[in-house]
C-alpha cells in the first residue's frame, strides 16, 4: 500500500479545538491520516464520523477498528444525509482535505497520473460515473476545450483538444501514456518544472468528480451542522478549491448585506454564521522537504458564531 503523509496534521488538529468529548466529522478519510490524529485527541467518549466515495479508503479504514469511529463510503456531499443515518443533528468540528490522495495519484490502475502508465479512469469512486476514456471518446472539441480552460487553467487548452479530437479519429485512446503524449505534442511552450499535461489531467479529474461542485455543496450543510464554537478546517490545493473556500468564509463572515440607505440599525442585522479564525496556514519547509505534495497546500479555518439556526 502506497504511504500517505497527512498534509499540515498537526495544524489541522491545532485548529479544530478540540473538545476530546466532541463529535468530530472528517470528510475525507484518504488512509486515516488526520483521522488517526482526531481519535488520538479524543476521549473515550469523543466520536468520529469519518466520509469517503474511494473503495480503496474504505478497505484501508477497516484495518483500524476503533469504537469511536463510524467509517461511511459516501461523497462528502452527503454529509447532511451520512449525519442524518447516523442520528447525530450538531458536531464540534469538521475537517475537509479536499483533492486527490497520494495513493490515487501513486497507483498506476487508477488512472490518475500522467507519469505513470495505466488505463485512463481517473474516477475517485470508480463504481460511479464515466471514466476519462469514454468521455474522451464521445466529448466535442468544444466541451473538452472549456473543460481544459476552466478546471485546468490551460491556455493552450483549444489546441490541447483539437489534438485530443485529430487522435481518437486514429484509435481510441486508453491509457494515461497515450493521452500525456498528444498533450505533450499540442503544448508548444512548457512551464519550468511541469509537465506538459499537468493541468489536463487535473482539469479532466476535477470535471469528472465533480470536485468543485462537492465543495460548494458540502460547505454551507458543514455552517448547518457545526455547533456554536464548532470550527471548520479546509485543505485545498490549488486555487480553484483556495478560491471557492476563501470567498465561502468570506461571505460567511460578513452576514446578511443590504442595500445602502435603508433605514436599518446595524443590531437588526442578520450576523455572519461563521468567524473566520487567523490566516491562511501554509506547509513549512520541512514538511515540502518530507512531502512535496504539501507545498501548495493551504489550510483554512473558521468558527461557528451562534446560536445556531
Amino acid at each position: 500500500m502506497t504511504q500517505h503523509l497527512p498534509v499540515l496534521a498537526s495544524e489541522a488538529i491545532e485548529a479544530l479545538a478540540i473538545n476530546p468529548d466532541g463529535v468530530y466529522v472528517d470528510c475525507t478519510f484518504g488512509r486515516g491520516g488526520h483521522s488517526r490524529l482526531l481519535l488520538d485527541a479524543l476521549s473515550a467518549h469523543g466520536r468520529l464520523i469519518a466520509l469517503d466515495r474511494d473503495p480503496d479508503a474504505i478497505a484501508a479504514g477497516k484495518t483500524m477498528p476503533d469504537a469511536r469511529l463510524a467509517l461511511v463510503r459516501a461523497p462528502f456531499s452527503r454529509l447532511a444525509e451520512v449525519l442524518d443515518g447516523l442520528g447525530v443533528d450538531k458536531v464540534d468540528g469538521i475537517l475537509l482535505d479536499v483533492g486527490v490522495s497520494s495513493p490515487q495519484l501513486d497507483e498506476a490502475v487508477r488512472g490518475f497520473s500522467f507519469r505513470l502508465e495505466g488505463p485512463l479512469d481517473m474516477r475517485m469512486d470508480p463504481d460511479s460515473g464515466i471514466s476519462a476514456a469514454d468521455w474522451l471518446a464521445r466529448a466535442d472539441e468544444g466541451e473538452m476545450a472549456e473543460v481544459i480552460r476552466r478546471y485546468g487553467e490551460e491556455r493552450f487548452a483549444r489546441q490541447i483538444a483539437h489534438a485530443i479530437v485529430a487522435a481518437r479519429k486514429v484509435s481510441p485512446i486508453r491509457t494515461t501514456g497515450e493521452l500525456a503524449q498528444i498533450v505533450a505534442g499540442a503544448v508548444w511552450k512548457r512551464e519550468p518544472g511541469q509537465h506538459p499535461a499537468t493541468r489536463t489531467f487535473q482539469a479532466i479529474r476535477i470535471f469528472l468528480n465533480r470536485e468543485l461542485e462537492e465543495l460548494e455543496t458540502v460547505l454551507p450543510v458543514c455552517v448547518q451542522r457545526l455547533k456554536p464554537g464548532g470550527r471548520l478546517a479546509v485543505i485545498s490545493f490549488h486555487s480553484l478549491e483556495d478560491r471557492i473556500v476563501k470567498r465561502f468564509m468570506r461571505d460567511e463572515e460578513r452576514g446578511e448585506e443590504l442595500p445602502r440607505g435603508l433605514p436599518v440599525r446595524a443590531a437588526e442585522i442578520e450576523p455572519g454564521r461563521l468567524r473566520r479564525v487567523g490566516k491562511a496556514i501554509h506547509a513549512g519547509a520541512a514538511e515540502v522537504r518530507e512531502n512535496p505534495r504539501a507545498r501548495s497546500a493551504v489550510l483554512r479555518v473558521a468558527e461557528r458564531r451562534g446560536p445556531a439556526r
